[in-house]
């Protein structure tokens, strides 16, 4: 009786090493995250399970499909639809740890770089690089008058909420989700370092006074005179000048690949031509740096209301307080493109 009850007990265990090595080579062996050149996966919204199981059977990560798919039934990771995002994931990985990891949609984030754009749309295109959506789909709410409003801006202002910076933002946001971080992050970076007060001294909104970075980041690339270009337009505005900025002009031609500004852009009938009509324009000529915002901000306290480009390949400015200097420094502008051979 006990040699049957030890062979029972033997049989049983054989048994269940059997099982077990089948259940580690199926759940454990199989499926397991192999050496990948890129160790990223991006699941699309409204995935189904069927769509998920083939991206992953695409990347290399699942190759015994049945043994995943029971195993993904079993962990109740199948939803409709799927959870999705982009993941990362770690070679080694068993079908365990890797259901374990998508089903908790612990997701990664894409590093959004915005700088230098010139129209609503360039920022669309170059947002829509690190995420899901496409531009259009960005567009589609840049143009919702009513959202835009709701937001507090107008469609000419709405430039302004884009502060030039690198964000992490999931590759999976919606468009609205997308504009409302950057307003969370524009309200954040006008509630640093005593902006929104700076802003009411010179008796500007902070819509303005991106704005005038806007011309101001047009005017020059040297920030170490931004802050003395800036006072420029500063005494401009509080002396009722024409503020005659050439980007303005550019801007309301859209004649961006222009080289010289001429009667076809300073005689343009536009709000945006500031050689034809006093004050700011509607709103940003394009996206402001950081740097040519601080500098309206802190514009240089000084006389000058004149500038004009010393031609010498530098790309810095002279400037006047008087027509008779600004006349003298152009006169300078031109003798210096001649001994270079420009003019």
């Amino acid at each position: 009786m006990r040699k049957i009850v030890r062979l029972v007990v033997l049989s049983s265990a054989v048994i269940a090493l059997i099982f077990g090595l089948l259940a580690y080579n199926n759940f454990i062996l199989a499926n397991q995250v192999p050496a990948l050149d890129d160790y990223w996966i991006e699941i699309p919204t409204n995935s189904s399970f069927d769509e998920v199981v083939d991206l992953l059977k695409s990347k290399g990560v699942v190759t015994n499909e049945t043994s995943f798919r029971w195993l993904a039934d079993y962990m109740e990771y199948k939803r409709d639809p799927m959870r999705s995002g982009r993941y990362q994931l770690k070679e080694g990985w068993s079908a365990i740890q890797l259901i374990r990891h998508l089903r908790g949609g612990k997701q990664s984030t894409m590093r959004v770089v915005l700088n230098s754009a010139r129209m609503l749309d360039d920022i669309a295109g170059k947002s829509a690089k690190f995420l899901e959506m496409d531009s259009s789909d960005i567009m589609g709410v840049l143009n919702d008058k009513d959202y835009i409003r709701g937001l507090g801006y107008s469609p000419e202002t709405l430039m302004s909420i884009f502060i030039p910076n690198s964000y992490d933002v999931y590759w999976n946001s919606s468009p609205t989700q997308f504009i409302e971080r950057m307003k969370k992050e524009h309200d954040r970076f006008w509630d640093k370092d005593d902006r929104r007060q700076k802003a009411k001294a010179l008796n500007l909104s902070p819509e303005e006074v991106y704005t005038l970075a806007s011309i101001v980041e047009r005017e020059t690339t040297k920030n170490d005179e931004k802050r003395r270009m800036a006072g420029v337009y500063l005494n401009r505005l509080r002396k009722g000048m024409l503020l005659q900025a050439d980007p303005t002009a550019v801007f309301a031609r859209k004649d961006f690949a222009a080289r010289r500004v001429t009667d076809y852009h300073t005689k343009f009938d536009s709000p945006y031509n500031t050689y034809m009509y006093k004050g700011l324009p509607p709103g940003p000529i394009s996206m402001a740096s950081i740097a040519s915002i601080d500098a309206v901000l802190n514009g240089e306290k000084h006389d000058y209301v004149y500038f004009c480009a010393k031609g010498d390949g530098t790309g810095y400015h002279n400037f006047a307080k008087s027509l008779a200097q600004h006349n003298r420094n152009a006169a300078t502008y031109r003798a210096n493109l001649r001994r270079r051979g420009l003019r």
